[in-house]
């Protein structure tokens, strides 16, 4: 059968069929339960959260299923040298985005306070916790972590933006690898190189890494139906992840207006922008994206970036100026048809088994 590949045996899973998992408080328990108990791997993207609360939502996943899941941390999380940034730049940035600030009325907040990484702490608790599986982007974890990782059996993901991330995902003995490729939302998870260099599709990348790399691979970025997911699998993925389709859904964490905008005709326009976190990631086209194109040099560093930012979303969400706002979300959104995602999880398998059923007639 199709869905007998080597990521659902390593995953333990029915189905190679993965949630991306949303960060940004995006992810949801209830989403997480329902595909993992649909056969497939439910994902919660936690690298916002302080290790007890990455503690509680594990608790709390592992009472809604007793299936497998998979808890996604970030291993770099901050592009900002000693946690801050200098008085200069920071002037740059109020001096650029100061018109939206006065367009909605709010004053210019005062420089973001210095960030510390979180990620050591949180990975302590990954394995204490032993989540099933634990995937990872922007970087791979230490040997002692993925050794300590393998000792508890917890399965190790790593995403990979070029054939050269990929390679050292191999190298470091990671179980699985995702291929993430440009047409996906959210942030792009390079780590070798500056993102914008990773502008590689899918399906391309996809086979570029199955020529060099024996380790499983799991192509994710612009699938959200069957006929996606058979055709990663015949370009030699082990397994597909959908990110924007369960995104959509009523069960995720997003905003009501959030998922409006993805069904709207809005989601047929996307784009790469450092403008609302300091990273480069995918979301519908907004007017500030399109304004600060070529202006990257006088943006903070991530997360200093979305901290500054942050002001500019709540006014614009209480003073409904969408195209102010960034909404992450996919090439793909323009196709979404399921609100459910349970509805979504049996489509996708109905018509990934019909595409291999019809092979054989």
């Amino acid at each position: 059968m199709w869905y007998q590949t080597k990521a659902s045996e390593i995953l333990g899973i029915q189905y190679p069929i993965l949630q991306g998992p949303f960060g940004g408080n995006l992810s949801s328990i209830r989403l997480v339960a329902i595909v993992s108990n649909a056969g497939g791997l439910g994902g919660y993207g936690a690298y916002t959260l302080s290790p007890q609360e990455i503690i509680e939502v594990d608790k709390q996943i592992k009472l809604a299923t007793n299936k497998p899941y998979n808890i996604n941390l970030w291993v770099s999380d901050t592009d900002a040298v000693d946690g801050t940034v200098s008085d200069d730049l920071f002037k740059k940035a109020q001096e650029l985005f100061k018109p939206y600030f006065d367009e909605l009325g709010i004053d210019l907040p005062g420089k973001p306070a210095s960030f510390k990484s979180r990620f050591e702490n949180q990975v302590e608790v990954i394995l204490h916790q032993r989540p099933p599986v634990f995937s990872f982007m922007f970087g791979i974890p230490s040997a002692d972590i993925l050794e300590q990782c393998r000792r508890l059996g917890i399965v190790t993901v790593g995403a990979a933006t070029t054939l050269d991330e990929a390679i050292a995902l191999e190298s470091a003995g990671v179980d699985l690898i995702i291929a993430s490729g440009f047409e996906a939302g959210g942030h792009r998870p390079s780590f070798l190189a500056p993102a914008e260099s990773s502008t590689t599709g899918t399906f391309v990348l996809l086979q570029l890494i199955k020529e060099k790399v024996k380790t499983p691979v799991i192509a994710a970025g612009g699938i959200a139906n069957g006929k996606g997911v058979a055709a990663a699998l015949a370009l030699g993925a082990d397994a597909a992840q959908i990110g924007t389709a369960f995104l959509a859904t009523d069960e995720s964490n997003a905003t009501a207006i959030h998922k409006q905008m993805l069904f709207s005709d809005a989601g047929k326009y996307t784009s790469l922008s450092r403008a609302f976190t300091g990273r480069l990631g995918r979301g519908i086209t907004s007017r500030i994206a399109k304004d600060l194109i070529h202006k990257e040099k006088a943006f903070l560093p991530f997360p200093l970036q979305t901290q500054f930012m942050s002001h500019i979303r709540k006014a614009a969400i209480e003073q409904e100026k969408w195209d102010m706002i960034l909404f992450w979300g996919g090439q793909i959104a323009p196709i979404l048809k399921h609100t459910k995602a349970a509805e979504l999880m049996r489509s996708i398998l109905e018509e990934t088994t019909a595409y291999f059923d019809h092979l054989k007639t």
